[in-house]
């Protein structure tokens, strides 16, 4: 999972970037509309809604904007009508990629996604051609020097998490949890004062693909970074594990 939480941490870095640009609030109000469309628009029986609202609060996001997006997904005024589409394709050294959007034009979606896939030597492919590659799983990392591995340990397998990786490599704990167990953790670390670095329900691969050439891995970054940023994207997960010192280095560039 090293790889995933290196990329995890950059990403968390670039959405705070992106929120300062405003960048980020189109993808959040899509969220919330589909999130009251599909469950309601009551955040305390809606945990999809609720944490959806909870992401727009940590990027300042205005009140009534929220408002609005939940009374567009519930009908009560008018809006565009959004749709939840999962695409799968294959990017550069052969890497497995899955991108969760949400669209009001699926067509115009698959074209502009299977054009950045290209133009980095990869290729969109058909529904399950990867997606065995990985599984959901609640994510969650905490700073090693926040607290010890036992103290941690103990705390997050009482709540109802499935592992606790310690890489050395990582200057993260990384804690892992099944969907239906990731907010009673993510509560009870809460509860017990732990600050977490970063805390998702997301699709984790079972086997990496790993890219040592700065070359190769510069096209993925590129990739990953184009996708990420497209209006209608709201996930991207690969398979790809590059060092985190290449990974940096790259970043940095």
């Amino acid at each position: 999972m090293g790889g995933h939480s290196h990329w995890a941490g950059i990403k968390h870095k670039k959405a705070a970037n992106d929120a300062k640009k405003g960048k980020i609030y189109t993808k959040l109000i899509k969220e919330i509309t589909i999130a009251a469309k599909m469950g309601g628009g009551d955040p305390d029986k809606n945990p999809r809604l609720r944490k959806a609202i909870d992401d727009a609060k940590e990027v300042n996001m205005p009140l009534d904007n929220v408002k609005r997006a939940i009374m567009r997904g519930t009908g009560q005024i008018p809006g565009a009508v959004y749709e939840e589409v999962i695409y799968e394709g294959y990017g550069p050294q052969g890497t497995a990629v899955m991108i969760e959007a949400t669209t009001d034009n699926k067509n115009r979606t698959f074209n502009e996604l299977r054009v950045i896939l290209e133009r980095h030597g990869g290729n969109m492919g058909t529904n399950g051609c990867v997606s065995w590659v990985f599984e959901r799983k609640g994510y969650i990392t905490v700073k090693k020097e926040n607290i010890s591995e036992e103290e941690l340990f103990n705390v997050a397998i009482e709540a109802g998490a499935e592992d606790i990786k310690n890489e050395q490599d990582n200057d993260v704990y990384e804690i892992l949890t099944s969907p239906e167990s990731f907010e009673s953790v993510k509560t009870k670390l809460g509860e017990k004062k732990i600050e977490t670095t970063s805390a998702e329900v997301t699709m984790l691969p079972k086997n990496e693909v790993k890219i040592t050439d700065e070359e190769k891995a510069g096209s993925i970054i590129k990739m990953m970074d184009e996708l990420e940023n497209h209006d209608d994207v709201k996930n991207v997960y690969s398979n790809f594990d590059i060092p985190k010192e290449l990974l940096d280095k790259l970043i940095k560039e």
